[in-house]
């Protein structure tokens, strides 16, 4: 008998969903729904651990999560494991993409050493039929040259309190922004940030912030005066939850 560590990459729309989190009973959550398949699979109750927590309406195309499992004298791959859990998941907007057999002292949270989250506004005048609960509809012109000079301000080391949810249980405001940029084709903009780690609502917070520049109401200086304020009131509004995707997650060695 022994104990095995498997890492998971996870793709799942979180329209349904409360966030990745498990909550109190009766309230669908995407770590309860793979903790009940892995039930069904294996009769063990089996705790999984994320790199990251999503809020609720947020995204997934890579999020990353690790459990053990102790399997008996039983051989186990990673090819029944993801053929296992997806059967099981079918009724869910939860899919398995790949499962691999990590090291015990792996974890998916502590040995990521930076995740890529993309936010996508819907720019015309129409609402977007197609794509609703995967975007943010913006309506009117937004200056994309003013919200990429102002996106330049985000990179770095900084104290993010200015764009950090008022009940956000970080230990320490501090984070750094690796990259931010701004791709657009056609209707859709892209807002992409990588980093080590965020805050809550950070993500939303800065396109928040970024679309008030790009609606000409603020000059893209002043995202670098809201940054230096670290006060939350002097940001711009929490852009909605359902455009945001988790896109990647990257470890050593990757």
């Amino acid at each position: 008998m022994s104990v095995q560590r498997w890492k998971l990459t996870i793709e799942y729309d979180g329209s349904a969903y409360s966030g990745w989190q498990k909550q109190e009973a009766g309230i669908k959550s995407v770590q309860e729904e793979i903790e009940r398949a892995l039930f069904q699979f294996c009769q063990q109750e089996i705790k999984i651990f994320a790199a990251g927590r999503t809020d609720a309406g947020v995204h997934a195309r890579g999020q990353v999560a690790h459990f053990d499992i102790d399997y008996g004298a039983r051989e186990l791959n990673s090819f029944d494991l993801l053929r296992a859990l997806n059967a099981l998941l079918r009724t869910q907007n939860i899919a398995i993409l790949k499962a691999e057999m990590v090291h015990a002292t792996f974890h998916a949270r502590f040995d990521a050493v930076s995740k890529t989250y993309r936010y996508r506004v819907f720019n015309r005048t129409a609402k977007p039929v197609m794509d609703f609960d995967y975007v943010w509809h913006v309506y009117g012109a937004l200056d994309i040259d003013g919200m990429r000079q102002a996106a330049q301000y985000l990179i770095g080391h900084h104290d993010f309190s200015s764009f950090r949810a008022t009940n956000c249980q970080a230990k320490h405001p501090r984070r750094t922004i690796d990259v931010a940029e701004i791709d657009c084709h056609g209707d859709y903009i892209d807002f992409i940030f990588k980093g080590q780690s965020f805050l809550h609502h950070q993500v939303r917070n800065m396109v928040g912030s970024l679309i008030m520049v790009g609606r000409k109401k603020w000059p893209p200086q002043k995202i670098y005066e809201v940054l230096m304020a670290k006060n939350r009131v002097e940001a711009g509004p929490t852009a909605p939850p359902q455009a945001l995707c988790l896109e990647e997650i990257f470890y050593p060695n990757q």
